[in-house]
């Protein structure tokens, strides 16, 4: 390495990283040496193959116990010692083989006993979904395609190959721009506008992951267009077969590995994540302490396996009858979805109803939840509101009984509406209900619960509405309020003027005699208060023909 700093005094490595700093006369440089990124595969039994420098070795993790995120205490049996520096190594799609590439070579062993079977020279190399079947880029301008060990074609494209990528579809980067062309004949497919740095196809061949630096593209393949357009004999020019791609989903988040499990597409970001996504809908499993890339998932185990750099593995749970349900779901055959939901643990029943709710399936999500408070907020948005009543009856809470309350008022529910915000202890809502509605029992109770509440100003309003001037006067002379309950009584009450006033005085006495003693009492001066009288035969008059 010449950084043309002149001499070099010092090296230094950070432990745990593949980052090395080196001083010079004239600076500083900071170098990372090889990929940091461990080398593994597993097959759907459960075998991982490790690469660690040249050795290969083999980790059986089935049958193996571990709670979620714990180590996996398996030990690794060797198996052979590699020709070449292995810098990527892969199963083909039925884990028989498994191929080991590095120092522009690759060699292809059995997976079972590490047995060679093919060899050659490589820039990169790539597995079709064809699990015979895999092609080598030996140059920018020589791609070959081989099958069952033979070579089948020499494809040259028209321009400068950059990397080759496998699956349903051969695929070309150049540049900035990758070319998709079928496996039997080489014609180009279709055009795409991105430079993924790992092309990830789905078992079926269906649906496909562009892993580019920022984001990941997810796109439908329709593969009965293009054979349809080949088969016309359309001309097909530089763009591709068009349709031959749907743009299904585009996910703004750096990506460090990913794999396909059915239609579900799960991966790991670059801040920590395991995620998994399907119908547009991204589901968080696990946050990650320390970075850890996907080997692979076991169906029959409900597990996904994880390894990191120092090639210890680690597993999460992450049930298949969840994801086939949500597939389900995402195409719309809820027949299949229903037969599924049987085999579902109660335990995911809130994860599916979240789910549910996320793709628009409200009515489904609360059929299906088991949170109540989840089912509380599904039958609300629903309109449910006697569901929402018989939930909220089985988990009660004062701020539900409020929210239900507000909606039965909302929605005439007027006999819900009152037993919600009795429950609730809500006064200013039955205050409401019971002022529009003319129910004399039920505002007398109110000014009952009011008092004892110490919600005196409801409680004065209540006992004034229902014509109660004796109540009215208590509760503002028990809140201090005799001048009020002075001004009061002379409109509603003449014939307790007196004692009010008396009381008003002795209160004041305390603070002005002055102005305590400059208070007339209409005991002493009737001839200070015009129409008292009157007032008094009203009040005598007015029990007798009360309307109530």
């Amino acid at each position: 390495l010449n950084y043309a700093y002149e001499r070099c005094w010092s090296i230094a490595a950070l432990k745990g990283t593949n980052n090395v700093a080196l001083g010079y006369d004239e600076g500083t440089v900071c170098i990372q040496l090889g990929n940091e990124e461990p080398i593994a595969s597993m097959d759907a039994s459960g075998k991982i193959i490790l690469a660690r420098h040249n050795e290969i070795s083999v980790v059986d993790i089935r049958k193996t116990e571990a709670a979620d995120g714990e180590r996996l205490a398996v030990a690794s049996k060797e198996l052979d010692v590699c020709e070449i520096y292995p810098q990527w190594l892969s199963h083909n799609s039925n884990g028989r083989f498994a191929v080991v590439t590095g120092d522009g070579e690759y060699i292809i062993y059995t997976a079972l006993a590490w047995r060679k079977k093919s060899f050659g020279s490589a820039l990169d190399f790539v597995w079709a979904l064809d699990s015979g079947e895999y092609a080598v880029r030996e140059g920018p301008t020589v791609v070959k395609l081989f099958k069952n060990f033979k070579e089948t074609r020499t494809f040259k494209p028209p321009f400068s190959s950059d990397a080759i990528y496998g699956g349903a579809l051969l695929g070309v980067r150049s540049g900035e721009v990758t070319f998709f062309f079928d496996w039997a004949e080489c014609r180009l497919v279709r055009r795409v506008d991105v430079t993924p740095k790992e092309v990830k196809w789905s078992e079926s061949g269906e649906l496909v992951c562009l892993v580019c630096e920022e984001s990941i593209f997810l796109l439908r393949y329709k593969r009965e267009v293009a054979a349809a357009a080949f088969e016309r004999g359309d001309a097909v020019g530089e763009e591709g077969v068009d349709d031959a791609f749907e743009l299904v989903h585009e996910i703004s988040e750096q990506v460090r590995t990913c794999i396909w499990v059915g239609e579900c597409l799960l991966y790991t970001s670059i801040s920590g994540r395991l995620n998994y996504t399907v119908g547009g809908e991204v589901v968080t499993l696990q946050h990650l302490d320390r970075p850890l890339y996907i080997v692979g998932y076991v169906p029959k185990e409900n597990r996904v396996y994880l390894v990191d750099r120092d090639y210890s593995i680690v597993s999460y749970q992450l049930l298949l009858s969840v994801l086939e349900y949500q597939t389900a779901v995402v195409r719309r055959d809820f027949g299949a979805a229903n037969s599924i939901l049987s085999t579902v643990p109660l335990s995911e029943h809130n994860r599916i109803a979240r789910f549910l709710e996320a793709q628009g399936f409200k009515e489904e999500a609360l059929a299906v939840a088991t949170d109540p408070e989840h089912q509380f907020e599904l039958a609300i948005t629903l309109g449910k509101l006697r569901r929402a009543h018989e939930i909220t009856v089985s988990q009660p809470s004062e701020a539900r009984w409020k929210q239900l309350g507000d909606l039965a008022l909302v929605s005439s529910e007027l006999a819900l509406a009152e037993e919600c915000l009795v429950r609730a202890a809500d006064l200013p809502g039955l205050l409401l209900l019971y002022s529009s509605t003319g129910h004399a029992e039920g505002m007398e109770k109110l000014a009952a619960l009011a008092k004892l509440k110490g919600k005196l100003n409801i409680a004065f309003i209540a006992s004034f509405l229902r014509g109660q001037a004796g109540e009215c006067l208590e509760l503002l002379l028990g809140a201090g309020r005799a001048p009020e309950a002075a001004f009061f009584a002379r409109t509603y009450a003449p014939s307790e003027m007196s004692r009010m006033v008396n009381l008003w005085k002795e209160s004041m006495r305390a603070v002005n005699p002055k102005a305590a003693d400059s208070i007339a009492d209409p005991a002493d001066y009737p001839n200070l208060f015009d129409g008292l009288e009157h007032a008094l035969l009203a009040e005598q008059w007015l029990p007798q023909h009360s309307l109530a």
